[in-house]
């Protein structure tokens, strides 16, 4: 199967295939609309991924050292940049935006990690991003923490596509759902038009494993379990997915215009060289959901992946992975929370290295 048929077979299977990936060189050198043009509908990243370009790639020197000349602070050079990056990549995708009627085409960016505990803050900020790219296949992303929950709802209420971040937990996602069609609510009793608003649910896969697989290791009987708790986590959220995209209250909101909130599959590459290399696309794909897939793990897919309905097979099985985890020791309420406090911590260290490291952009050789 080669990379576009594969591609292909995901989205008439109801998946959309996006890239966790974007950088300028990406951008300037047409590599993104050749991916565009093989079926990728889409496009995240997040601080470290933007920490990670600004480094390694020398389309942003010229601008940079320009901008520091002026006496910019690096902070706001970062935001610009960032910001003038999503509204390129934007422009790229806005074709398929058209085509899919506001069903794909999107490219996120995300509010500060470093306010991840502010919800007036995160507020603020969103709005500010909503504003600045102010086009309509931009989503902003917000993580799904505590006091991230009421800016979903809040930024929702105000007609913004949202991609709600850092999700871990089955019933944090719960509380992501009902953020989401609260939010709808408003925007209908406002009267706005809720089909110009759209929303994914972005679940961390592979790092659930890596945490679950620490624990389990030399446990006597828990072999079976290993490499299976990441999936079975996310085939329940999904199962959760339709049961709360379903009944009276969905249908009215569906009547008003709505779309679904599609679960998207993040941290899909496989941490663990034991275990397939694409595992995490193979065994989530179902309708109405996204894979954000690094670059490695699309290319692999498109060599050797296959592409068959898995999402909805098995639920009892997955049911009976996460019935026995405890039998082992193993609380994945206390791992999930870990992974969001480790997740918001990553992604700010990365944003702080990417605004320190800034005055050290080095021009290319001519």
């Amino acid at each position: 199967m080669n990379k576009t048929n594969s591609v292909a077979e995901l989205r008439r299977l109801g998946q959309s295939v996006w890239l966790d990936q974007l950088d300028r060189g990406m951008i300037q050198s047409g590599e993104l609309a050749r991916y565009r043009d093989a079926g990728v509908g889409g496009v995240t990243a997040n601080p470290t991924i933007f920490a990670k370009a600004l480094e390694t790639s020398d389309a942003y020197a010229d601008d940079v050292i320009k901008r520091l000349d002026r006496g910019q602070d690096p902070e706001s050079i970062v935001w610009d940049l960032l910001i003038e990056d999503v509204r390129a990549a934007a422009d790229v995708l806005r074709p398929v935006f058209d085509r899919e009627h506001g069903g794909d085409g999107f490219v996120s960016i995300e509010v500060s990690p470093e306010i991840a505990g502010d919800t007036e803050h995160t507020i603020a900020a969103a709005r500010d991003l909503h504003r600045r790219c102010a086009k309509p296949n931009v989503m902003v992303k917000i993580p799904a923490t505590p006091a991230g929950l009421p800016a979903i709802q809040t930024m929702i209420g105000e007609g913004a596509n949202i991609n709600v971040t850092l999700i871990f937990a089955v019933e944090r996602y719960v509380k992501v759902v009902e953020a989401f069609l609260t939010g709808l609510e408003q925007l209908r009793d406002r009267g706005s038009d809720l089909n110009q608003v759209h929303s994914v649910a972005s679940f961390f896969v592979s790092r659930v494993d890596t945490k679950v697989d620490q624990q389990l290791e030399g446990k006597a009987g828990a072999d079976t379990l290993l490499g299976h708790a990441a999936i079975a986590n996310s085939k329940l959220a999904y199962e959760m997915f339709s049961q709360l995209h379903s009944g009276r209250r969905w249908d009215r909101l569906r009547e008003a215009g709505a779309s679904v909130q599609r679960c998207l599959w993040a941290s899909t590459s496989t941490k663990n060289p034991r275990y397939r290399d694409v595992m995490y696309v193979e065994e989530l794909i179902g309708p109405a959901t996204v894979n954000t897939m690094p670059l490695a793990t699309f290319q692999a897919f498109a060599d050797h992946g296959r592409a068959e309905l898995t999402l909805q097979k098995d639920l009892d099985g997955a049911r009976r992975v996460l019935d026995q985890l405890p039998v082992h020791g193993v609380d994945l309420a206390a791992i999930t929370q870990e992974l969001e406090d480790e997740g918001v911590a990553g992604f700010a260290k990365s944003f702080r290295e990417s605004i320190q490291n800034l005055p050290k952009v080095k021009v290319a050789p001519r």
